[in-house]
């Protein structure tokens, strides 16, 4: 989920108490949805439009993780949404990514489901990531 930050969503519709909370933010099932738009330009550098939604959630109920437990009648509720653009400069042998996302719905802030998008805080909710090679 590029709208996260690592460790910063999940599980279900638990809300991460910062960086001391890091072990917290783990679950055992993970559903992810991904589609990207790659735009190849003429030299090396490419660009991407991309949509997430996903989540992860634990099997057992645990009483640090509240709402982190999977249920099948409520997870599609939990998926959180994102949105973004990237660049990729593909050097032949390597690629480089750097992705601007953005959350969309986020079932985790303040502890309200809500679409983030009519209510922006870009300190809050754009993050910035970088990696080597494609996503998928």
């Amino acid at each position: 989920m590029r709208g996260w930050s690592t460790r910063t969503l999940g599980p279900g519709t638990y809300a991460s108490r910062g960086k001391s909370d890091f072990v917290n933010a783990s679950g055992d099932i993970k559903i992810l949805l991904t589609a990207e738009y790659r735009l190849k330009t003429k030299n090396f550098m490419e660009y991407a439009l991309f949509a997430d939604a996903g989540n992860i959630w634990t099997i057992r109920n645990y009483e640090n993780q509240p709402g982190g437990v999977f249920r099948w009648n409520s997870f599609w509720k939990e998926m959180a949404l994102s949105w973004g653009i990237g660049i990729r400069p593909n050097f032949g042998f390597v690629v480089l990514r750097l992705d601007i996302g953005m959350k969309i719905y986020s079932p985790t802030l303040l502890n309200e489901r809500y679409w983030v998008i009519t209510k922006p805080n870009l300190s809050r909710d754009l993050t910035l990531h970088f990696a080597i090679g494609y996503p998928f």
